[in-house]
């Protein structure tokens, strides 16, 4: 069985910082091999333990939103438990869990928000990241601004839309043929 512990052990310091968002079929194949079972066991209602302590719920939010990305990209799949991990982060905030986990861990937290497709949860992700994140966060900050541009100018995030089916406004259209997400981070990076 999965616990907390072995979550935040492959995926903060085996895998760490410089491989978080590398991406790449051989980290997707390691993640599914890893933990594929206790997504599973998540999605199917167990793993609440893990949201009555600090580093409990940190493991949870990884598994529902950072290894879902990871174990089933470019699928609809990969967001089946964006719901849980936003329920959980947002849990976790207003006990203020988040402040008992070191940078750059904690941008953890803030994540699910920054994937919300809802504007109230981008607003809150640029907040925390600027005002919690103050050694780390200034890359995530970017990103941040970055989701929440698009939050506000489409309502959803148009890169989502093949694979949850959706079809594309012409807006949406013009916007990935510009580039897409790549020249919004780039429209802020100035």
């Amino acid at each position: 069985m999965t616990s907390p512990e072995t979550v935040l052990s492959f995926w903060l310091d085996e895998i760490g910082e410089k491989g978080w968002y590398a991406g790449g079929e051989a980290l997707d194949a390691k993640v599914r091999l890893k933990f594929k079972p206790a997504w599973d066991e998540m999605m199917a209602g167990g793993m609440s333990m893990w949201l009555t302590y600090p580093s409990g719920a940190l493991a949870y939010i990884i598994l529902a939103d950072q290894f879902a990305r990871n174990m089933f990209r470019d699928t609809a799949q990969a967001f089946a438990s964006d719901r849980m991990a936003l329920a959980a982060a947002k849990a976790a905030l207003n006990k203020g869990w988040d402040m008992k986990i070191d940078e750059p861990a904690r941008q953890f937290f803030y994540l699910p928000l920054m994937h919300s497709e809802n504007l109230c949860d981008q607003e809150r992700s640029v907040r925390l990241i600027m005002t919690r994140m103050p050694e780390t966060g200034a890359d995530n900050l970017l990103h941040a601004r970055a989701h929440r541009d698009v939050i506000r100018r489409f309502g959803r995030f148009p890169f989502r839309n093949a694979a949850l089916d959706r079809a594309y406004s012409v807006h949406e259209e013009a916007f990935e043929a510009e580039g897409g997400y790549g020249a919004a981070v780039r429209a802020i990076a100035g």
